[in-house]
C-alpha cells in the first residue's frame, strides 16, 4: 500500500475492519432481499441492521452511492486473469465474463432487482459505470490495441466499435432474450471466432 493510501487510512481514523465491511455489505444485502427499495437504505437503517455505528460506514464509504456499488460489485463475478497467450484467449476470457455476468443477473431475483432500480438513479448508475464498467471496458480496449501492436488485428481499426463488436452479441443473446435458454460458455468462442474473422489482417 502507498504512503497516500496509508495517509487516507490515518485521515479516517482506525484501520478498516475486514469483519466490519463484511456486516455492512451483508446487512445492505439482507435488507435488499426483505424487498426494501434502494430509496429506503439510508445509512442509518444499514448501520442498525449491521449492528454498528454510522461513523463505522462512514470512515469506510463516502456515502450510500459508494456503498451501494461495492454491494453490487460483490454480487458480481470478478475481472477474470487474462491467460495472455493470444489476443483470441484473453478475448474469450473476457466474453466468457460477460456471460457470467448477464446469466447471473437473469438467474438472481435479487440482482436484477436491484439492476432495475439502480437504473433510476442516474448519479448511482454513473458511479457503478466508473468503478466496475469503465475499468473492463479500457482493460478490453488495451487487449485490442496490442492485437493490432502485435499483427493480430488490422491496423487502422475502431477499436471501440470493435470492443462493441465482441461484447454486443453476448448481450444480445443472454440479456434481450428473456424466457429462452440461457447460453453455455462454448458462445464466447464463437461470438470470438466469428468477430476475429472479420478483423484480422488480409492473408
Amino acid at each position: 500500500m502507498d504512503k497516500q493510501c496509508k495517509a487516507g487510512e490515518q485521515r479516517r481514523g482506525r484501520p478498516r475492519s475486514e469483519a466490519a465491511e463484511r456486516q455492512i455489505l451483508e446487512a445492505v444485502i439482507k435488507l435488499l432481499e426483505e424487498g426494501v427499495p434502494l430509496a429506503d437504505l439510508s445509512i442509518e437503517r444499514i448501520a442498525r441492521t449491521a449492528g454498528v455505528g454510522k461513523a463505522t460506514i462512514y470512515r469506510r464509504w463516502a456515502g450510500k452511492e459508494e456503498l451501494y456499488v461495492e454491494v453490487v460489485q460483490s454480487m458480481e463475478s470478478p475481472a477474470p486473469p487474462l491467460p495472455g497467450h493470444s489476443l483470441r484467449d484473453d478475448l474469450v476470457c473476457m466474453v466468457e465474463n460477460v456471460r457470467q455476468r448477464s446469466v447471473a443477473k437473469q438467474s438472481s431475483a435479487l440482482l436484477h432487482n436491484v439492476f432495475a432500480q439502480m437504473q433510476s438513479y442516474p448519479k448511482l448508475w454513473s458511479k457503478y459505470h466508473s468503478l466496475v464498467i469503465d475499468p473492463r471496458r479500457e482493460l478490453l480496449d488495451e487487449v485490442l490495441r496490442r492485437g493490432v501492436e502485435n499483427g493480430e488485428l488490422r491496423a487502422g481499426i475502431d477499436l471501440d466499435m470493435a470492443a462493441d463488436l465482441f461484447v454486443a452479441p453476448m448481450l444480445v443473446r443472454t440479456m434481450m432474450r428473456p424466457g429462452g435458454e440461457l447460453p453455455g460458455p462454448e458462445l464466447a468462442e464463437r461470438i470470438v471466432d466469428a468477430v476475429l474473422e472479420g478483423l484480422r489482417p488480409p492473408r
